[in-house]
């Protein structure tokens, strides 16, 4: 016997992403993919499974990070007492990802409008915090071998405090 799905959710987060001008696949029944678009980190991509009683909510924020992994790891959990219906996880590759599981019960236009504005806010806000801790070093290289021969360092603006500092933090 099949898993029978929630038609009334479905068609709520067809029709949501379709409100929102959120361009989507429904790469299976009652299962969606999508990018929600953010400023710091330009996009989030996001699936949503409709299942049988819950909806699952799966969204790649960053790759597994190349170092300090004990304090990026110390900064989700503190983060995660913080927020609203979400929550950050590592998968067995290391990659960091919100996560949430809610009751179909109750899950309405507005309630996924809340939900996925939690999963836009914190994986934007997160992005460049989870940057500096976890990939300093690339980031640093990146910045001095740009400067050294004069490349655009548009995209590094957000760290330049730290980067024109030396390398112990004090002013360069």
């Amino acid at each position: 016997m099949g898993v029978t799905l929630d038609e009334r959710v479905v068609a709520l987060v067809r029709d949501h992403l379709t409100e929102n001008e959120l361009d989507h696949d429904e790469i299976a029944p009652g299962v969606f993919s999508f990018n929600l678009p953010g400023t710091k980190k330009l996009q989030t991509p996001v699936r949503l499974d409709v299942g049988p009683h819950a909806l699952a909510v799966h969204a790649f924020v960053c790759r597994n990070p190349d170092e300090n992994h004990e304090r990026v790891y110390r900064w989700l959990l503190e983060r995660n007492l913080r927020m609203y219906a979400v929550a950050f996880a590592v998968d067995a590759a290391g990659d960091i990802y919100l996560d949430a599981r809610l009751p179909l019960a109750g899950l309405d236009s507005d309630e996924l409008d809340r939900l996925l504005g939690s999963v836009l806010s914190y994986a934007d806000e997160s992005f460049n915090t989870i940057l500096e801790l976890g990939f300093a070093s690339s980031i640093r290289k990146e910045w001095e071998w740009r400067t050294s021969r004069g490349e655009s360092t548009a995209n590094l603006e957000a760290f330049r405090g730290w980067l024109e500092a030396a390398p112990d933090g004090s002013p360069g």
